[in-house]
């Protein structure tokens, strides 16, 4: 262990420090209901909610832990799984119900990869199925998968309702509907890389990411905490491209009829 390691302390936040981040949220809530801005009562109710999901969820991975079974690891990650579907189909807005089967191939491939490659090949800890590396880095993946999958959805579905004519002409000339379709995919899969290429692109000299900070503020080494947020923040890019490429995959043909015709009524 480096000294610099050693000489580090660790700060825990007690109950007045959460009472204080709280009072903070509130005044700033109070300022947007003065400025008539419009976002105090959903800034609020994300705080408080936030708050609640993330304290159960130390309590559960805490003893997730303490059990160190694979089985119980997996279980919850198949509920964080659902969990994902269901965000993701409400985040995503204009698309066609019946879409939980495809994002949920499109999440399962995403976590299969997921351990497969950065958990087992990368991190490579002992136990392979230890629950503190695969419970955390599950969740960081899927909240910024879910967030961009239902960006691509909603960039998709209403853009094709934007080039409706253009799309019509396309299978009149004689396209195949993904042909006609591809001007919208390659738009919606840019649209919900954008946050995730410019977290990677400004880390390190505009933004320290918060995996890498709360492991230096918990007293992990700089450097190896640096490491650990290349790794996630590279894959969960690797991962969101080929989560925002999946799905396109497997919903753009809702667009168009058996006949390869397109559907207006969506």
């Amino acid at each position: 262990m480096s000294d610099l390691t050693a000489n580090t302390g660790v700060y825990p936040i007690d109950l007045w420090g959460l009472a204080i981040t709280v009072v903070l949220v509130a005044v700033s809530a109070g300022l947007s209901w003065i400025m008539r801005l419009g976002v105090e009562r959903r800034m609020l109710w994300a705080t408080v909610r936030s708050l609640a999901q993330l304290l159960a969820m130390g309590y559960v991975i805490k003893y997730v832990i303490l059990w160190n079974n694979p089985w119980i690891c997996f279980a919850l990650i198949a509920v964080m799984i659902l969990a994902a579907i269901q965000i993701t189909l409400t985040r995503a807005s204009n698309i066609p119900k019946g879409l939980a089967p495809q994002v949920l191939l499109t999440l399962a491939v995403c976590v299969v990869l997921q351990i497969s490659v950065v958990i087992e090949l990368i991190v490579r800890p002992h136990p392979w199925y230890a629950p503190a590396v695969l419970v955390t880095m599950t969740g960081m993946l899927l909240g910024n998968v879910v967030a961009a999958t239902a960006v691509a959805m909603s960039r998709f579905f209403s853009d094709m309702k934007a080039r409706r004519y253009e799309v019509e002409m396309m299978l009149a000339l004689g396209a195949t509907p993904f042909e006609a379709a591809k001007p919208s995919i390659s738009a919606s899969v840019k649209m919900g890389m954008i946050p995730t290429i410019s977290q990677l692109a400004s880390s390190g000299i505009v933004l320290i990411p918060g995996m890498m900070a709360g492991q230096v503020i918990a007293g992990a080494d700089p450097i190896m905490a640096g490491k650990y947020q290349f790794v996630v923040l590279a894959v969960i890019s690797a991962l969101t491209l080929i989560a925002d490429s999946l799905i396109m995959i497997l919903v753009y043909r809702t667009s168009f009829t058996d006949r390869d015709q397109y559907r207006a009524d969506l």
